[in-house]
């Protein structure tokens, strides 16, 4: 009488009989386990550590590379949700809008400054400790009635984030271009907080400028052929001159300037290990320079 042979299961899963060895680790493995190779059939583990192993593409920036801009087409989606929630609750522009520091009395009528100011009124804006301003303005936009553009406000900065932020989330991969994205933001509001901190301002104008600025700086670094890029440029700088007199253009300055210090970072830090490293240091010292300036302003206003 033969002897029965003995009855092999899968390492993850003992109840299920398996004659199939993983072809790496000699494992034997179930269908369900199983993962197609080159040569035979490999564990789950054993496909991990390989992926592991491999070096993933990056840009020439640094970054993963990406197939779809799903950082974009997330912040298009807060911008639009901001401006379906300023149609519901008109009040959100008012209380999240960037502003630098106002005084208003116990009638909400508005004051002027005063240093330092009355216990009477009331801070308002980031001198009131209202610090999210800073961001927040950023992800509204003028109701559909109201100034110069109305509805077109969101439309035009909308068309650009999708026209100008695929491309530089392409380069950059989804951290840089989110950092980037929000720099340029805080960039812009601290101008407006340096320079006319009684304004309110909202819109993601600023951070635009900041990809725009993002797009020259790229292309001028890889080498493109930039007739394109200049008359994107001159553009960009001609709304910037326009916007003077119609918009905020300390937030457009401001977006521009922190945009370009950041890509120029991206851009010209040097090859190696610590690539990531230096670049991250880079946004971190641009942070701290505006919070600093934040900090200072906000002193001097409040006395």
């Amino acid at each position: 009488m033969e002897p029965e042979s003995a009855v092999t299961t899968c390492y993850r899963h003992p109840k299920v009989e398996s004659y199939v060895r993983c072809t790496r680790c000699d494992r034997y493995i179930c269908p369900d386990c199983m993962r197609e190779a080159a040569v035979g059939h490999q564990c789950v583990e054993c496909v991990k550590e390989g992926a592991r192993s491999i070096r993933q593409a990056r840009t020439a920036f640094g970054g993963r590379i990406t197939t779809a801009p799903v950082v974009t087409y997330v912040l298009i989606g807060l911008n639009v949700l901001a401006y379906l929630g300023e149609l519901v609750r008109p009040a959100i522009v008012d209380r999240f809008s960037m502003l630098g520091a106002d005084l208003r009395g116990p009638d909400g009528g508005h004051y002027l400054w005063q240093y330092p100011y009355p216990p009477e009124l009331h801070a308002e804006g980031v001198a009131g400790g209202q610090w999210e301003r800073l961001l927040t303005g950023a992800f509204l936009h003028l109701p559909p009635l109201q100034g110069t553009f109305g509805i077109l406000h969101i439309v035009m900065n909308m068309v650009s984030l999708w026209n100008v932020g695929r491309v530089v989330e392409a380069q950059l991969g989804r951290v840089r271009y989110l950092a980037l994205y929000l720099l340029s933001a805080l960039g812009g509001s601290v101008l407006i907080l340096l320079i006319a901190p009684g304004t309110h301002t909202v819109g993601a104008s600023g951070a635009i400028f900041g990809l725009g600025a993002a797009y020259y700086v790229m292309a001028r670094r890889l080498g493109a052929d930039m007739s394109t890029v200049n008359r994107y440029m001159t553009g960009l700088l001609l709304w910037l001159v326009i916007s003077a007199g119609l918009t905020s253009w300390q937030g457009h300055l401001g977006g521009l300037l922190a945009g370009g210090v950041v890509t120029l970072a991206y851009a010209y830090v040097p090859r190696g290990p610590r690539r990531g490293l230096l670049q991250a240091a880079a946004c971190a010292a641009l942070l701290v320079l505006l919070v600093l300036l934040t900090v200072g302003k906000v002193t001097d206003l409040t006395g």
